[in-house]
This record gives structure tokens, sequence and C-alpha cells, in this order.
């Protein structure tokens, strides 16, 4: 889960606008070609950034939260999304699939350990990822926590946060019949897999906007349902995983295997009215974490372009960069 678009009032938070020093596409297993990019000092703390979703690809802004002189900043599209290819592809993409490929991509830019930033379906991801491979996560830094749950699923959309927004869950719902209310994810699958590009778009444009209206405290409800293209991928990879729970071997994996990165520390900064993600995950998750901080920002929704949100994220990465040896760079 994530929407990730830049408001003005976030951006005064980041760091200039860099270029990358280094574009590339590496070829995975399964028939992927992943987009990767590097920013920053190419001799500085590595730092990778997992983008949301799933389906949502890297943007520009994502480079911004990191010192560029004091970091080498590591971005990618992950499989079916943004610029990597088969664009929108859901053949070979699951969540071991993603695991394999950051960890092959820190094989090939020759990186020892680094920082694992995710927010969202970002932050599911870097959870996974360091418990699977524990001596190569440094430092993890998540925003708006999502443990790919049922009840989180169940909250999104089963009518939890539709009681909030009934008007908004109203459009969300009413392209699908009503004898199939109860269990949306498989609704919205048949149509989104359903072969007509024209219906497959127009289901995606209303799964895309109901995430778009609860994403931040300025969404006020609307749904800003965004291109075409970019909805069909984002909804159509992001049901994917829903409708397989997110390919975990049982519901609650995440904080059952928690012990498994207990020696990491971390910090995660959360909304308070994260109506996507609600902070209740957050807590959990550092309930079970000796080495983890929540940073719970007040008056912040979800997304990455809340300004509170965005100015603790950087605060945290210049944080980590006052004392690059407490962590092993």
């Amino acid at each position: 889960m994530d929407r990730n678009a830049g408001h003005n009032s976030a951006y005064r938070h980041l760091y200039p606008a860099i270029s990358p020093f280094d574009q590339r596409m590496i070829d995975m297993p399964g028939g992927h070609s992943i987009y990767v990019e590097q920013c920053g000092n190419p001799n500085g703390i590595p730092v990778v950034v997992l983008h949301g979703g799933p389906g949502g690809g890297c943007s520009p802004a994502m480079r911004r939260y990191f010192d560029p002189d004091v970091y080498r900043i590591v971005l990618f599209d992950q499989r079916g999304c943004g610029r990597s290819r088969p664009f929108a592809s859901v053949e070979n993409n699951t969540t071991q699939d993603l695991v394999a490929d950051i960890e092959r991509i820190r094989e090939i830019l020759a990186i020892d350990r680094w920082v694992v930033f995710g927010g969202s379906w970002g932050a599911t991801l870097s959870l996974l990822y360091a418990q699977a491979h524990p001596t190569r996560a440094a430092y993890l830094v998540l925003r708006g926590v999502f443990l790919m749950t049922a009840r989180e699923l169940q909250w999104f959309y089963g009518g939890g946060a539709a009681r909030f927004f009934p008007d908004v869950w109203k459009r969300f719902t009413e392209l699908i019949p009503e004898s199939e209310h109860d269990d949306l994810i498989a609704a919205y699958h048949k149509r989104l897999f359903c072969g007509d590009l024209m219906e497959e778009t127009r289901l995606a444009q209303r799964w895309a906007g109901w995430e778009n209206a609860l994403a931040s405290m300025d969404s006020h409800g609307n749904m800003g349902e965004g291109s075409g293209s970019y909805a069909r991928a984002f909804a159509r990879i992001e049901n994917h995983y829903f409708t397989h729970a997110g390919f975990l071997r049982e519901d609650g994996q995440i904080l059952a295997d928690m012990p498994e990165i207990a020696h990491i520390p971390g910090t995660v900064v959360q909304g308070r009215y994260d109506m996507i993600c609600p902070p209740e995950a957050a807590q959990a998750l550092v309930d079970r974490w000796p080495r983890g901080t929540l940073r719970m920002i007040p008056s912040a929704g979800h997304a990455l372009s809340e300004p509170g949100i965005s100015a603790e994220l950087v605060r945290t990465t210049r944080g980590i960069a006052k004392a690059p040896e407490l962590y092993g760079f």
C-alpha cells in the first residue's frame, strides 16, 4: 500500500534534487528486467529505498531523504513497476522474488551491508528482506507500517476505513454488484484481470482512487485516480499480492519472525491519523523489536509526502549519518 504523490509543503524538508550517477537494467530470473539507479556519493553509506504498493514504483523525490554527500542512494522499480519490464506483469512476481531481487542488487553493486528504507508496502518488504538476510540490513527506516495481515486488509477493503469515508467508499464499491461486496479484493481481481483493457483500466482507477483519497490529511476524500496506465499497473500488482495474502507462509508471519532481527536497530515513523495503515501495526511491531523506536507524528496520515513524516524521516537519516560507526559503516 502506498501513494507517493509529493506536496510542496513536504519538499521544504528534503535535500535538493539530484540526478543518478548510475542507471541500469538488471535481468532477474523469471523474465523480469529491473530498473536500478544510484545517486549521491559512490563511496557513501549505502541505502536501498523500497517503494510502496505493491506496484507503486520509485520517484525522484525519494532520492531527497538522504544527504547526497554522505549517502550512496540505491533506488529500483520492483517487478512490473515503473521502468522495470515487463510492465504491469504479475507473472513470476511474488514477495519471495522481490526479496531475492534486493539481495541480487546488493551483490551486483558489491555492497556488504546497507540501510533499508521503506514505507507502507516498502516497510513490509524491508522487514521481510531483513528477516531473510539479517546480516545485510544495518538499520531499518520504516514509515506507515503495513504487516500484510488479514486484519489490515479487512480494515481497508472490508469496511473499516469506509466508516470514516462513506462517500468515497460508495464510489469504490459502486462498480461491483452488491452480491460481491463481501470480498472486494476478489471482486476487483476478477475485473482487473478480465482481459478487456478498457474495463481493467476503469476498475484500476477506482482501486487506486480509493487509496489516493485516504492517503494524506490533505487528500480530503479526493480520489485523484491518475493516469490509466499507472493505475492499471498499480492496481493489478497490488491486488495480485493481496489476493495471495502477500505470499507469506502464515498470517502474522512478520511479527512471529521479529526475533530474527532483534539485533538490528531501526526507526518507525508513523502518522497518528493513518487511515490506510492504522498505527496499531506500528505499535505491535516495536513492542516485539528491542532496538526499534516508534516516532508517532501528530496531524499526519499515511503518505510519504506528509510534511511531518518527511521531516522526521530526514531527521532519522541525518542521525544515522552523524554516527555511522555505530551501525558498522
